[in-house]
């Protein structure tokens, strides 16, 4: 089963995810596997940081956007190659274990659905295989 969420996102910015994909697991009732977290959008992307702090979330938007900044010789006419930039450096998905009918996760991961280009309304999937 696929599971499809929808998220209303700021103009930059990286929103935690983690909690409804740990319902996503808990709904599928799946004990043992993977979790593919999917991202369809060419300026955004799905990664995994720590949960904890979250000046985390604050350096990684600085850290992209001095990384990645706008550049008036950019040529794409929507004028967010920047964005296009970051998602592909960061990532369309992410995969997790499925252990016990939990996510594995080191003691300060999180899940994120990073926001490039918003604001917008995002879609993002989350996809159970059960071994």
């Amino acid at each position: 089963m696929i599971y499809e969420y929808k998220i209303q996102t700021g103009k930059r910015g990286f929103y935690s995810i983690t909690e409804e994909v740990k319902e996503a697991v808990a709904q599928s009732g799946a004990r043992e596997g993977i979790c593919v977290v999917f991202c369809p959008h060419t300026t955004a992307a799905i990664t995994i940081n720590e949960n904890c702090d979250p000046d985390v979330v604050h350096d990684l938007t600085v850290a992209s956007d001095t990384s990645f900044p706008d550049k008036r010789d950019f040529r794409h006419m929507e004028g967010n190659s920047a964005a296009h930039m970051k998602s592909s450096v960061f990532g369309a998905s992410e995969v997790f274990i499925i252990e016990n009918g939990k996510l594995v996760f080191g003691t300060w991961q999180g899940i994120y659905f990073a926001e490039f280009d918003g604001p917008r309304t995002r879609h993002y999937y989350v996809k159970i295989i059960a071994g």
